[in-house]
């Protein structure tokens, strides 16, 4: 699934090119995503310039003249700039008509994204709920230690939970923890101010780097130009199962945690 990394990337690759483009409308191929696409969008989008966009956890935000676009790419979707003559392929199921006749083509196979219309996404159900965001000012070790506060479950767990702090996906867990030297099984409560402080600046910079790195590209994908991520090529622990660790040479463990695996070192991360 495109984590805060992946969907980051799409935004860079994509605010220069839209920032003051106008809308001539919409063509929805395929409304039935995760959340049905609003039958009415050719109508509601059809005129309006798109201001600016942002992101917000993992959903992009399309800001408009009189209202915003949500959208989320789900397991496996993407959204790319193209020329209006490009040909379709399987599960293109909606285009953004731009006025300087290329189009924003929304692509997804499973059809687990979304994309919705509000006057004001901080108040939809899917965001206002949403934590602190991991790359802003307001996320620091003192910020991670008053959210793992009095928190019984462990410590990845914790820093996976969309409504303590966004877009810290599985693959980024993983690599951040052992940044920090942290065992991933650790109860989130227990947790020391110093221990907190190493983790957020780990996050952060773990964050930073797969940016930088156009995200991880484990499936299928790609940033707004069609080209794949490639964090993954420095991965120290995520699927490196029974694999030496780069720093002690012990061998990497793997465990399941909620349903997800969870890789780390028993050397170098200490509970």
């Amino acid at each position: 699934m495109p984590e805060l990394p992946e969907v980051e990337t799409v935004l860079r690759g994509l605010a220069p090119h839209l920032g003051g483009r106008r809308l001539i409308g919409a063509v929805i191929r395929d409304g039935r995503l995760r959340w049905p696409v609003p039958l009415d969008l050719d109508a509601r989008v059809a005129g309006r310039r798109i201001l600016e966009l942002r992101r917000r956890g993992k959903y992009l935000l399309l800001r408009l003249d009189d209202g915003w676009l949500i959208c989320h790419l789900g397991m496996s979707g993407n959204l790319r700039l193209l020329p209006a003559d490009t040909p379709l392929r399987k599960h293109d199921h909606i285009d953004l008509l731009l006025d300087d006749g290329r189009v924003l083509r929304y692509h997804d196979p499973r059809r687990f994204g979304a994309l919705l219309w509000t006057v004001d996404p901080y108040k939809h159900p899917l965001i206002a709920s949403l934590g602190v965001e991991p790359l802003s000012d307001d996320f620091d070790g003192a910020r991670l230690h008053a959210l793992c506060r009095k928190r019984g479950v462990a410590i990845k767990q914790a820093i996976m939970d969309a409504h303590l702090l966004v877009g810290v996906g599985n693959i980024y867990a993983n690599e951040a923890l052992f940044q920090a030297g942290i065992d991933p099984r650790v109860i989130a409560g227990g947790l020391s101010r110093p221990r907190c402080a190493r983790l957020a600046n780990a996050i952060k910079e773990i964050l930073e780097k797969a940016i930088a790195a156009g995200g991880s590209t484990l499936r299928d994908f790609v940033d707004s130009h069609g080209s794949p991520g490639w964090f993954q090529q420095t991965y120290r622990v995520y699927g490196r199962a029974g694999q030496p660790c780069a720093t002690c040479a012990s061998s990497i463990r793997v465990l399941r945690q909620a349903a997800r695996a969870t890789y780390f070192c028993p050397t170098c991360q200490r509970r």
